[in-house]
């Protein structure tokens, strides 16, 4: 991570050598409040992977902060020990702790385990509020005691809810086996909240209907593939031209959740407009490439196996980005596909102007997908294929909305004449 990030106006230019490393002097106060002490930047940092944090001699309340110069990511953290047992509160520490990816142990971790790079971020984010939780002290130092009361705080002071509460105890117990090998013993004693099984908001016919009429251009196109296809939002940002079949009206759907590919369908009522939107996207991608861009991420190392690949239109996203960005790694102009947030926030509106009285989510159009399919006969397992779950008893929630709801029972309200 550049330096520049941690030092602020009037640092050494010449910076000074110690046993091979590189040594920084910043001034203390000139950094922000962030709520976090130096004491327990530096736990948190060891907790990472980081080696160990160091008091260093020193004069006044200078903080140190040294890192080897072919390296900058594995910091370690100094500070004076007259300097208030390294109570002085350092700003942009979440930001340093983040920005140190590389000799994350727990990034490495995670990252081995062929796990999300959602997962991957949660985690992380888990684990320091953990430490935080913890009052700055080391994670071997503490133990089931801890656990149990960072879990109940979330449920009792937070109040989140039980799934949020299952991930956030998941990623510390994943620090300790995975990072400090530790092998807990004591997990089996940890009183979780019990999760409950809520059932999903579905729209009817009308209502999706009328959302989608709110909508225009590309982010109608979009809704109408959610609803159509039965995609969760990130899968239909994630399709590249070369995924989308037309002659056998078929979507490719490739590292879906859990990391699996399926084949979904492709509505025919959506092949025109998606024909026409194929179109203006090749236009744009042939005008980035007589600019020397052009360029796209490949999954997995494909960009050194298939050396034109990244330029060439089947791997290009079906709905790119409106910006393009100049990877660091390989100083390629490429564009990233669009941010998910443009379709939520479309459709957050859509569904105000439409006047629809339910929570309107881009993931509730894949359970109305599910719900409509099962009203017009189809059977469960066909549905659970397109959906792609792995237990058919997910796909099993839709039923209880179909069109005779209460299971089909007439309610004896209506035999009486009120």
């Amino acid at each position: 991570m550049p330096f520049g990030q941690f030092v602020r106006s009037g640092a050494p230019t010449n910076l000074p050598v110690v046993n091979g490393r590189m040594l920084v002097a910043v001034d203390g106060r000139e950094y922000r409040n962030a709520g976090m002490t130096l004491r327990e930047l530096g736990n948190l940092m060891l907790a990472l992977g980081a080696r160990d944090a160091i008091n260093l001699d020193g004069g006044g309340s200078t903080t140190l902060v040294y890192a080897d110069p072919d390296s900058a990511g594995r910091l370690r953290i100094a500070n004076h020990p007259s300097d208030k047992n390294g109570e002085r509160t350092v700003g942009d520490a979440l930001a340093i702790v983040h920005g140190c990816d590389r000799s994350r142990h727990l990034r490495k971790a995670v990252r081995a385990r062929g796990y999300s790079v959602r997962t991957e971020k949660a985690y992380v984010a888990w684990i320091v509020k953990y430490v935080r939780f913890c009052g700055g002290r080391h994670p071997r130092d503490c133990g089931p005691d801890e656990v149990q009361a960072f879990a109940t705080s979330l449920v009792s002071e937070r109040r989140v809810a039980p799934a949020t509460q299952h991930q956030a105890v998941s990623a510390v117990l994943f620090l300790y086996r995975s990072v400090l090998h530790d092998p807990v013993p004591w997990a089996e004693g940890i009183v979780w909240a019990k999760r409950t099984r809520r059932l999903p908001t579905v729209l009817s016919r009308a209502e999706v209907a009328r959302v989608v009429s709110a909508l225009d251009g590309q982010e109608q196109l979009m809704v109408r593939l959610l609803y159509g296809a039965g995609l969760r939002l990130l899968e239909l940002l994630r399709l590249r031209v070369k995924d989308v079949d037309f002659d056998n009206g078929s979507l490719l759907i490739r590292c879906g959740k859990g990391a699996k590919d399926r084949v979904t369908v492709l509505p025919e009522s959506v092949r025109a407009p998606l024909e026409a939107h194929l179109a203006v996207v090749r236009r744009l991608h042939e005008r980035d490439v007589e600019r020397g861009g052009g360029y796209v991420d490949l999954p997995h190392a494909l960009g050194a196996k298939l050396l034109g690949a990244p330029r060439d239109w089947p791997w290009q996203w079906v709905f790119p980005a409106r910006r393009q960005y100049r990877d660091r790694g390989t100083g390629q102009v490429r564009r990233h596909h669009l941010h998910e947030s443009v379709l939520q926030r479309a459709v957050t509106l859509a569904a105000r102007q439409s006047g629809v009285a339910k929570r309107v989510t881009c993931h509730g159009f894949r359970h109305s997908f599910a719900t409509h399919l099962l009203a017009d006969g189809y059977d469960i397992r066909t549905i659970q294929e397109l959906l792609g779950h792995s237990d058919v008893s997910t796909t099993m929630i839709y039923t209880h909305v179909l069109n005779k709801g209460g299971r089909g029972v007439r309610s004896p309200a209506d035999r009486l004449d009120w």
